[in-house]
């Protein structure tokens, strides 16, 4: 039996093909030999089914500067899905993530192909940044798929599209973050493990990995039993092992999710580049450091916000955003030093009142981020395409 229903799906990196794959296997479990897929992914969804138009590696990139040097390629390859979207005509397209990519996808085809509905799964950060963007997401935009429990609420008081709340990857991943019995020792012996997170891309690593190794050096000379464990993405492994090699406390560098999290459930503490990671460290329990630096453009906008204000955030980090309270210290710039660094974890690494305060602060989480009735993500995620599909009369 031939395919009744197509979904278009445009994802620009790797975290959107996670999402992707997920979403396509509860439409499967729907709708099963009934839908069909077309548009960009990487391989999980073409595990799934999806032939892509692209190897997405090439779309890849982040930061101003990675973008600009890639450019070029990335505007033809934008040019190339929206074609390819036309041709292939489906019921839905949703696009995921990568908002430099997915979101110009979606404006183009807007102009080209009005009758197709879109959908946007994982809201661009208008919390923290030009918050204008979500009026104007509301011309290529119909429904906003969030991750995060605050969002419907900004894009309804910013003037954006319909948003639903369909929960974050991260919530139904519990048994993997939080400490088994044993795994995170007790405070009343002396080994203290300190897990050490310098970024997910080279500009990051490059910006904060030093800093990072000299605030360890004095960490381990207060504490002789200090056990560092640093995980490392695949394509940044050797970059991370050679600014290492000198730490006056040798990190254990870890691949992999699953060495990750087992880090995670071993730390006591933990010093980290401000992401989404700090969502997963909340989640597992420990306390946390956050530090970040700007490039240079970036830096421009900060020193421009004092006078035209563009950003609105007043926290960088996502469990103090989600929490409502700056529970958790952050560093940013200059004030990103080995001595402010150490001595916040120094803290963080004994029994004080600002250990206990975001620990017991980070259990509001479950009940803050999680879905009514035991549903997953991806299935509310799917719930939202299905109605869509619903209204069109294509079901």
């Amino acid at each position: 039996m031939s395919a009744s229903v197509k979904v278009g799906l445009v994802v620009g990196e790797e975290s959107g093909d996670f999402l992707g794959s997920a979403l396509m296997a509860s439409l499967k479990d729907t709708l099963g030999d009934r839908v069909a897929f077309c548009g960009t992914g990487g391989q999980g969804m073409q595990s799934q089914g999806l032939t892509s138009v692209f190897d997405i590696g090439d779309t890849s990139v982040m930061g101003i500067t990675a973008v600009l040097q890639r450019l070029p390629l990335i505007i033809k390859r934008v040019h190339q899905t929206v074609d390819a979207l036309v041709a292939e005509n489906p019921d839905v397209v949703v696009i995921i993530d990568s908002p430099d990519f997915t979101h110009n996808v979606a404006k183009r085809l807007r102009k080209k192909a009005a009758h197709i509905p879109i959908i946007g799964y994982v809201s661009p950060s208008v919390w923290v940044w030009r918050p204008g963007r979500a009026r104007k997401m509301t011309a290529y935009v119909d429904e906003l798929l969030a991750l995060l429990p605050f969002e419907p609420a900004v894009h309804k008081r910013l003037g954006g599209p319909r948003t639903h709340y369909v929960g974050h990857p991260l919530i139904e991943r519990l048994d993997a973050l939080r400490p088994g019995e044993g795994e995170r020792s007790s405070l009343q012996e002396p080994h203290r493990v300190l897990v050490v997170l310098p970024g997910s891309r080279g500009s990051e690593i490059e910006r904060l990995l030093p800093v990072f190794g000299e605030a360890v050096a004095k960490l381990g000379a207060r504490h002789a039993d200090l056990e560092v464990l640093l995980p490392a993405v695949s394509h940044l492994r050797e970059r991370i092992a050679e600014g290492t090699k000198d730490w006056a406390v040798q990190p254990l560098i870890l691949d992999g999710e699953a060495a990750k999290h087992k880090a995670f459930r071993r730390a006591h503490a933990a010093l980290a580049a401000s992401g989404t990671v700090t969502l997963q460290l909340a989640i597992s329990g420990v306390p946390m450091a956050v530090a970040y630096k700007v490039d240079w453009f970036f830096r421009r906008l900060k020193d421009l916000n004092r006078i035209f204000p563009i950003v609105q955030a007043t926290s960088m980090v996502l469990p103090n955003i989600i929490l409502g309270r700056n529970v958790i210290p952050e560093y940013l710039d200059e004030q990103v030093t080995a001595d402010a660094l150490a001595q916040r974890v120094e803290g963080l690494l004994s029994d004080t009142a600002e250990r206990r305060d975001q620990i017991a602060t980070f259990q509001a989480l479950d009940d803050i981020m999680k879905l009514p009735d035991g549903q997953h993500q991806s299935q509310a995620a799917a719930r939202v395409v299905l109605d869509v599909l619903h209204r069109q009369g294509k079901l």
